[in-house]
Parts: C-alpha cells; sequence; structure tokens
C-alpha cells in the first residue's frame, strides 16, 4: 500500500518542478514561494517531528536541536568552500590571485553562482524525499491510520519538495537538463524509499536525528540564499505575499495532516 501512495507523491513532486519551470518570467515570485515552502517545511513540519521523536538531551540541549543547528553550519560551510574554491580556482579566479586584483567586496553580488552548491542542495532534497518515502511505509507498518495522516502530508508537501529542487538547481547556473534530472531524482526517491521499508524498519530516534540536521540546511539556503536572492531584483509586496502564503500552504497541510 504505501509504495501505491508514494507513487502519488512521484506525480506531485514532478507537477511541482513543472510548475517551477514554466512560471519563469515571475522569477522573483517562484523564489519567494519558493522561501516560504522551505521555512513552512522546516518550522511546522520538520522540526517538531524531529522534536517528537530525538527529543533526548545532551549537555541539557535536545538531540534534535543539535542536529538542527549543526545542519545549518555544515550548509553554510559547504556553500562557503565551494565559493572559495571557485573565486581562486575558476578561469579568472587564479589569475586575479597572482595579479593581486581584489575580490568582490563584502556589499558586492558575487558576479556566478556556483553549480555545485545548487546541485549539492537538490541532492539533499532527493535524501529528503528518499527519507519522506521511508517515513510513509514505516507509517503503514504501525497502522492504517498513521499511515493515511503520512501519505496526506507526503504527498501534499512532495509539491512544495518537486518545487524547490527545480528552483535550487536552477538558481545557482545550473541548466535545465541538470534541473530536470535531479527532479526526476526527487520524484522517484520516495517510491524507493517506501519499498525499502518492505525489507527494514527504521527505528525512530534515527529518522528523527536525520529531519533535525536536514531542517537546519534547508533553512540555512532558504534564509541565506532563497530569499535574498528573491528580493534582489524585486524587492516588492508581491514576493513578501508569495513567500507567506508558501508557509500558509505549508501550515494548512500539516494542520489538515494532523
Amino acid at each position: 500500500m504505501a509504495v501505491f501512495v508514494a507513487l502519488g507523491a512521484f506525480l506531485m513532486t514532478l507537477f511541482g518542478g513543472w510548475t517551477a519551470q514554466r512560471v519563469t518570467d515571475r522569477r522573483h515570485l517562484v523564489l519567494g514561494l519558493a522561501g516560504g515552502l522551505m521555512l513552512g517545511v522546516v518550522g511546522l513540519d520538520l522540526l517538531p517531528e524531529a522534536m517528537h521523536a530525538a527529543g533526548h538531551e545532551i549537555l541539557g540541549v535536545p538531540q534534535a536541536l543539535l542536529l538542527f543547528v549543526g545542519g545549518f553550519l555544515v550548509a553554510h560551510m559547504v556553500e562557503r568552500l565551494l565559493a572559495v574554491r571557485q573565486d581562486t580556482g575558476g578561469p579568472h579566479g587564479a589569475e586575479a590571485v597572482r595579479t593581486g586584483q581584489a575580490a568582490p567586496g563584502p556589499h558586492e553580488r558575487p558576479r556566478e553562482r556556483v553549480p555545485e552548491v545548487g546541485l549539492t542542495a537538490a541532492s539533499a532534497m532527493v535524501g529528503h524525499s528518499l527519507m519522506d518515502g521511508i517515513a510513509l511505509g514505516a507509517a503503514f507498518q504501525v497502522g492504517g491510520g498513521m499511515g493515511t495522516a503520512v501519505a496526506l502530508a507526503v504527498i501534499a508537501h512532495d509539491f512544495a519538495d518537486g518545487f524547490n529542487t527545480y528552483t535550487l538547481t536552477s538558481l545557482y547556473g545550473n541548466g535545465r537538463r541538470r534541473a530536470a534530472t535531479m527532479l526526476v531524482a526527487d520524484a522517484i526517491a520516495p517510491v524507493v524509499g517506501a519499498a525499502s521499508t518492505l525489507l527494514f524498519t527504521l527505528p525512530a530516534e534515527a529518522l528523527g536525528s536525520y529531519l533535525g540536521f536536514f531542517g537546519g540546511a534547508l533553512l540555512y539556503l532558504a534564509a541565506a540564499e532563497i530569499l535574498p536572492e528573491a528580493h534582489h531584483d524585486h524587492p516588492a509586496r508581491s514576493t513578501v505575499c508569495c513567500t507567506v502564503l508558501g508557509v500558509g500552504f505549508v501550515w494548512l497541510v500539516v494542520g489538515i495532516a494532523g
């Protein structure tokens, strides 16, 4: 049953990516909505679930929150390392270092996005979708009522996953083919995850720990990359409204599933 439900998540993910691709002429609105969806998924879905499943305290701090902060820091360090590598290893980066030309100042926007950052972020989304499928299968192992609730949440918010996967990949300068490839991988992942639960049972604490870590990384991408980019060229109220709409959509999904 879980595998058949995961097929619905597969279709919803593709629909989310298709939507992101079709509205490229309103890129700032796409990014604003994506940022709101990511913020809503982290604050209203991932983090509460992580706290519930992995609330064991380490030196007075819940394990899920420690991993949440760790995920944020890891995402920040990965982006910085890739950016530095691009600055010093690109076709003009080494020459700039040799000739003493200054890199862009702290208030200047980088001239070129780092495609590897987008691929890394999209890969994290694929990993999250895989865990969605595993959570779906585990829920059906518990009982039909739990499985139905989780299925509704997974299918509904996989629209956001597909939307965000395509947006993240293309935002950093990757072409449509790469973005579409990551989108398809993200769509297939929950089906694979659900099928895998026929072979094993995932401990709740391990799932909660993963959700905490992934939530931190996702929050970094939303707050430090997606939303600033959305408001860079179009600091309009409509962009803010799209962000609020994204959060509200996730809130509605979580409320229905709860």
